[in-house]
């Protein structure tokens, strides 16, 4: 199972540099889904384990008091200053690389590549489809722990996938395709419409 999770995160991250590699200077500082991230700060967030070592990670995060997020908010607004064409490259020559995120294993570094291309491509509007066989590998790994980390109010709502046999939660049903229910259940504000 961990080969076949790499290999979907290997795939994901060359779908992404294909991707990002067509998109214009206004796309790369347009909004993303990540609230007062452009499409290049989540760029600069995915790839910093590429980019820097675990000391600079690390004081960063002693300076935001053990905060990771506040540390990886300031991290991102600081590397976004970075060219487009570095971040791709950083992204390019990575799509490799082995880094998964502190307990989250290879599982938690799929979820992050996946949430993180829909923050941009779903912001965008751009029609790009997660390959439902890397979206079931994220969707099989969210429960009532990850509803909680990122905040989502899901709170007597079924999530009920229209695209794939998947389903989350207790209550009133809330359909759409799998991938805009895992934004939801990742706390994003999807655009009007995607939902039913």
């Amino acid at each position: 199972m961990t080969e076949d999770i790499r290999a979907a995160i290997r795939a994901e991250r060359r779908d992404q540099a294909e991707l990002l590699e067509g998109l214009t200077g206004e796309q790369w500082d347009a909004p993303s889904l990540c609230a007062g991230w452009t499409t290049r700060h989540v760029v600069a967030h995915t790839t910093l384990p590429f980019r820097s070592g675990a000391t600079r990670v690390l004081l960063e995060v002693l300076r935001s008091g053990g905060r990771f997020n506040h540390a990886s908010d300031r991290m991102a607004r600081k590397d976004a200053r970075l060219p487009a064409e570095d971040l791709l490259n950083a992204l390019k020559t990575n799509i490799d690389h082995p880094w998964t995120p502190p307990g989250g294993g290879p599982a938690g570094a799929l979820s992050h590549e996946v949430i993180h291309g829909l923050d941009i491509t779903v912001a965008l509007g751009l029609d790009r489809v997660v390959p439902h066989d890397r979206l079931r590998l994220v969707l099989d790994g969210m429960t009532p722990a990850s509803v909680r980390y990122f905040g989502a109010d899901l709170v007597g709502k079924r999530l009920e996938a229209t695209d794939l046999d998947w389903t989350f939660g207790d209550g009133v049903p809330v359909r759409g395709q799998a991938q805009d229910l895992l934004l939801l259940v990742c706390g994003r504000t999807l655009p009007p419409g995607r939902l039913s």
